[in-house]
């Protein structure tokens, strides 16, 4: 697998498992909420940042089902959107580490 496939994979599974953790506890939307006003106010220089953190608060804004939606949407829009995916903090550093090391073991079994 090559490398922006891989980390295009990585994203994704990271963003399903945050997925799941949302529907369990959609409380933690506000972590989402939280992340991007910080992220905000440290890019505010950064106009193309800032545009993906609006678009990611609207996403928020509409709800569960919605943000649900975006985080497993396939293709470019997921993609691009995944790359800032607001949801920091969310699954702890193991979580992540487990998956990312899952993932590129895939890659490397194909």
């Amino acid at each position: 697998m090559l490398g922006h496939e891989l980390q295009d994979t990585i994203t994704l599974a990271l963003a399903r498992a945050i997925a799941d953790r949302l529907r369990g506890a959609p409380g933690l939307l506000n972590i989402g909420l939280q992340n991007l006003a910080r992220w905000s106010v440290r890019n505010a220089d950064a106009p193309g940042l800032l545009r993906c953190y609006s678009q990611w608060r609207t996403v928020i804004e509409k709800g569960l089902g919605h943000t649900l939606g975006v985080l497993e949407l396939p293709g470019d829009d997921g993609q691009r959107l995944r790359q800032s995916n607001p949801f920091t903090g969310i699954l702890t550093p193991r979580e992540v580490w487990a998956i990312k090391r899952r993932c590129r073991d895939d890659a490397t079994a194909a």
